[in-house]
């Protein structure tokens, strides 16, 4: 969650994901009252729940298998959210490691750079049937509800979603984010750690259309159980599993590309024959 978008101060937002917030705190950064803070939030995201005089992150309270988490995975025109916009959106919702809901749509859009159009293959003429951003928005914020926000270098996703939601007069997510990035580099050794990298070196997807905004999401899936596997912490809560994510000590990469080695030895043995 970029803190930013939260009307708390970082400490405060540690406090909700740790041992806890006092109410006099609370008050003291908010201009509503306590349960109208508490329903604005849920309604952007973050559930916010009271327990012994303390006010916490739910997601302080839940285990990683009774967790929803949402993977999701934008293409974009451009990088910048004032003159660009999101062309495609795809998510799952995973509970207990199993995919309990989709969602994916097309965006329209009156132009697309030639350069993304081969990068992804949309063109501007894909789109002329789909919805608008602010109807995709609006349905897609319904589908994420209070999930867990995953994605593959999660910041972009996170903040240029965020962004399309106030583009288009909605209020910005406020849903707790986990990197997938991250938590592979604390739980593969990987030579790199670009989506379609790991793809190719850990068969996540057997079917990849790199730069398709599903085909990357069921990627980002596959790598998230295989990250989940590979901790051996002890992962009480799904904050337990955000905090080893951005505070673990990162596995040491090999020296040499383990793809690069393989792609040496078929030259090697062409050069034989």
């Amino acid at each position: 969650m970029p803190d930013k978008l939260f009307p708390l101060d970082k400490k405060s937002i540690s406090r909700l994901c740790t041992r806890g917030l006092p109410l006099e705190v609370l008050k003291s950064q908010i201009n509503e009252s306590i349960d109208i803070f508490l329903e604005i939030s849920s309604a952007q995201g973050v559930n916010i729940i009271k327990k012994q005089g303390y006010f916490f992150f739910d997601t302080k309270y839940i285990s990683v298998q009774d967790a929803e988490f949402c993977i999701v995975d934008i293409e974009t025109n451009g990088s910048k959210i004032d003159k660009h916009q999101i062309i495609e959106i795809a998510a799952v919702k995973v509970k207990n490691r199993k995919i309990i809901d989709k969602f994916d749509s097309l965006v329209f859009t009156k132009e697309i750079n030639p350069i993304i159009t081969e990068l992804t293959g949309i063109s501007a003429a894909d789109t002329v049937d789909a919805p608008e951003l602010k109807t995709v928005m609006m349905e897609f914020k319904l589908f994420l509800g209070g999930a867990i926000f995953i994605a593959h270098d999660v910041k972009f996703d996170y903040t240029y979603i965020s962004g399309s939601m106030k583009k288009v007069g909605l209020e910005p997510i406020l849903n707790r984010s986990l990197c997938s990035l991250a938590l592979a580099e604390r739980t593969i050794k990987s030579f790199r750690y670009a989506l379609s990298y790991l793809n190719d070196t850990l068969e996540l997807n057997p079917n990849p259309s790199h730069h398709r905004a599903m085909s990357d999401v069921m990627t980002t899936y596959g790598l998230f159980l295989l990250c989940l596997d590979n901790c051996k912490e002890n992962l009480n809560n799904v904050e337990d599993l955000i905090k080893f994510s951005k505070e673990a000590h990162r596995l040491k990469r090999p020296k040499f590309d383990p793809l690069l080695k393989n792609e040496e030895l078929i030259d090697k043995s062409g050069e034989e024959d």
